[in-house]
């Protein structure tokens, strides 16, 4: 006669649960057989596993719904599969279990070392010479002498301030490249240095002090400016976290875009990010220089105002003491009141588009490059472009180190070939039909059609060459535009195109005109009346003067060959973007 189970496991695979609330009895059921494997073991004797599913499906017609909510023995398929599951998740629970384990003992043992690290004092040698104070990109041979692997001769001791930027730790020795916004600098640390609590715990970026004797770096080893600093002694200044703290996970490199630009300020710390805003103040160093030598002066226009001039769409209206203001488009019309009395001048100031653009290419607020030039014709406009625009390239390059942060962020960039290609828009019209290129609708490009961004752009990375084009048709240009005398239908007016890029200037010559500017804002439905100060330039020696507009980011987005105008200035604004 077989003996009764010593005990029943009740699962219920529709109203079980697999938690810590079921005890496995009648009344409170598991939900499946592997969990109940987990809190029964299925190796102890007399155990039995009674399974049903009480509410799956409606009863059909002529079944007995008692019999369906019978209670009946696991099947053997299913204590096959669950047995499977179970012992998979013992294997785990077991490695998981030894894994803990080995963890805490090495958490115990490293705490053990850090206590005796702690007992580490170093002291600085007051024998030594005092250290010279430099900045880490400083290599004069006057000012700082080397020790060479084969000479008995010491170095200069310095002492350097800066964050850990890289860090590796060997059995005995320490590597660490410190930087400063400078330049960078390998040092090294050996003896008790590396057996220091605030060595064994060095995170990257902590800000640290370093003094030790500067030595050429050994035949067939690389370093920055093939020099290291052996260090004999150092203190932490600012400890910056590690772990889940650690700045390489708040800013991993294949973070969520919104996530880096919710910590520019910790992106701004890489080398990428800030070899692009160096190239940037060599670039914005290039514009000034190029300008003085063209004796052009600089100016300094009002950011907030009450007139537009590139259309009403794109403004950021606020409230200036009861009045209507906004914040600028553009400086060009305050430049052309300077030309009489200051002569060829320009601007580097912020321009704001309340543009709701995501491409990237566009920006709310950007660095806008800006000039206007008195007496001129719109051949003479179109030659100091290019000037410009190549004198500036061939500065900025003449710097060795920005030239060496160009070629790392963009190893294909070469400086334009002179002349640029010249091509009017009509022409353009054409070449984009001929192409088969069509324009946003989908349909043939028309005389007269607003050539788009994508069009543009991919026309211009055909071609692939600094493209001047011009002759754009009154309609779908800004009102102070000048008309072709030979073909009144077009504007004397130039966008300037970069492959890759797109668009980076925007000019033309200016209405000169007192009637002809007083018929373009009637055209355009404008009250002249705020304007009188900039008609007012028509009424008192009026002159044929133009100008232009640089986007300074599209312009390093170019150069540096970056994706997006974004990585180009350094908190970026853009549609929902005013953070951080």
């Amino acid at each position: 006669m077989a003996s009764a189970p010593a005990k029943t496991i009740y699962i219920d695979e529709d109203v079980g649960k697999d938690d810590a609330t079921a005890t496995g009895s009648e009344s409170s059921p598991y939900k499946s057989l592997v969990y109940a494997f987990l809190q029964h073991d299925p190796t102890t004797e007399g155990i039995q596993y009674l399974t049903r599913k009480s509410q799956t499906g409606p009863v059909g017609e002529g079944e007995d719904e008692s019999v369906r909510l019978e209670w009946k023995p696991a099947t053997k398929s299913a204590v096959k599969k669950a047995t499977n599951l179970y012992e998979q998740r013992k294997k785990k629970a077991a490695k998981e279990q030894e894994l803990a384990i080995r963890e805490k003992q090495e958490a115990e043992k490293r705490r053990l070392v850090l206590e005796e690290a702690k007992k580490v004092v170093i002291k600085e040698d007051p024998s030594l010479p005092k250290p010279v104070r430099i900045r880490l990109d400083e290599t004069d041979p006057a000012k700082i002498k080397l020790r060479t692997p084969d000479s008995d001769t010491p170095g200069t001791r310095v002492r350097v301030l800066g964050r850990v930027h890289r860090l590796r730790a060997q059995k005995d020795v320490i590597f660490i490249t410190l930087t400063d916004g400078y330049g960078y600098l390998q040092c090294i640390f050996t003896g008790d240095l590396t057996k220091t609590y605030d060595a064994m715990t060095l995170t990257l970026e902590t800000s640290i002090a370093i003094h030790g004797e500067m030595r050429a770096v050994p035949p067939k080893q690389h370093a920055p400016n093939d020099r290291e600093l052996h260090a004999d002694f150092f203190t932490v200044i600012g400890r910056a976290p590690g772990d889940k703290e650690a700045i390489t996970n708040r800013v991993a490199p294949d973070a969520d875009p919104q996530t880096l630009y919710d910590n520019r300020h910790l992106v701004l710390r890489g080398e990428t990010a800030s070899s692009v805003i160096k190239v940037r103040a060599a670039v914005l160093r290039a514009f000034r220089k190029t300008f003085e030598e063209h004796r052009m002066l600089e100016v300094t226009p009002p950011s907030m105002v009450q007139t537009q001039v590139e259309g009403g769409s794109t403004l950021f209206a606020f409230d200036y003491y009861g009045e209507k203001a906004y914040l600028t488009q553009s400086s060009q019309l305050y430049l052309e009141t300077c030309l009489p009395s200051l002569g060829d001048v320009f601007c580097v100031c912020p321009s704001f588009r309340a543009e709701k653009s995501l491409t990237r290419r566009h920006l709310s607020e950007y660095t806008h490059v800006e000039a206007e030039l008195d007496f001129i014709t719109f051949s003479d406009l179109l030659d100091h472009l290019e000037d410009v625009i190549c004198r500036v390239i061939d500065l900025t390059l003449a710097e060795p180190e920005i030239a060496g942060y160009i070629k790392k962020l963009n190893p294909d960039f070469k400086p334009p070939s002179r002349p640029f290609k010249r091509m009017k828009y009509s022409e353009a019209i054409e070449w984009l039909r001929e192409h088969n290129i069509p324009n946003e609708e989908g349909n043939p490009h028309q005389f007269g059609d607003d050539i788009a961004e994508a069009a543009e752009r991919k026309m211009t990375d055909m071609i692939n060459q600094p493209i001047f084009l011009t002759h754009f048709p009154v309609e779908i240009k800004a009102f102070y535009m000048k008309k072709d005398p030979e073909d009144r239908r077009v504007t004397e007016s130039v966008d300037v195109l970069m492959p890759g890029v797109g668009e980076i200037v925007g000019g033309s010559m200016r209405m000169d005109d007192w009637e002809e500017l007083m018929g373009a804002y009637k055209k355009e439905g404008m009250n002249p009346d705020p304007y009188y100060w900039y008609t007012d330039q028509r009424k008192y020696g009026t002159s044929p003067h133009g100008g232009y507009g640089l986007g300074l980011e599209r312009f390093l987005a170019w150069m540096c060959g970056r994706y997006t105008v974004r990585e180009c200035c350094l908190y970026p604004r853009f549609t929902g973007r005013c953070t951080p």
